[in-house]
C-alpha cells in the first residue's frame, strides 16, 4: 500500500471513529496555498475541530502525541483554516481547536487540543 492510499485508509478510520462520537465531518483534505487540512469536523459544542491524522507503527505517551505537530505545521494549519474561515464565511462556530487523530493497526486514538 502506497504512502497516499495508507493515509486515506487511516483518515476514513479516524472520520468513522468521530462520527461515532457524534461529529459531523464538514470536509476532508481541504488544501490551499498554504496547506492542507486533514479533517475539519464539528463536535457535539458546535466547535470546529482542525483534526491532524498520524499513522503510526507504534503507540505513543498522550504527552509527546501533540508535539508530533511541530510550531511550523502550526503555523501552516491556522493559515490554512484561516482561509477556510474566509471561504465558509456563512458558517459560525462557537470556538475552534487543533487535534490529534493517531491510527496504530488500525486503532484510533483521538487528542483533544486547546481551543
Amino acid at each position: 500500500m502506497n504512502t497516499k492510499d495508507k493515509g486515506n485508509k487511516c483518515e476514513s478510520l479516524v472520520c468513522s471513529y468521530l462520527t461515532n462520537q457524534g461529529y459531523t465531518i464538514l470536509e476532508r483534505n481541504y488544501h490551499c496555498q498554504f496547506g492542507e487540512i486533514d479533517i475539519l469536523a464539528l463536535d457535539k459544542d458546535n466547535t470546529l475541530c482542525v483534526v491532524e491524522v498520524k499513522s503510526l507503527t507504534t503507540r505513543w505517551e498522550s504527552s509527546e502525541v501533540m508535539h508530533m505537530v511541530d510550531n511550523m505545521k502550526m503555523m501552516r494549519l491556522r493559515k490554512t483554516l484561516t482561509m477556510y474561515l474566509a471561504q465558509n464565511k456563512g458558517c459560525k462556530y462557537s470556538n475552534f481547536r487543533f487535534d490529534v487523530a493517531t491510527v496504530t493497526n488500525g486503532n484510533v486514538k483521538y487528542y483533544i487540543g486547546e481551543d
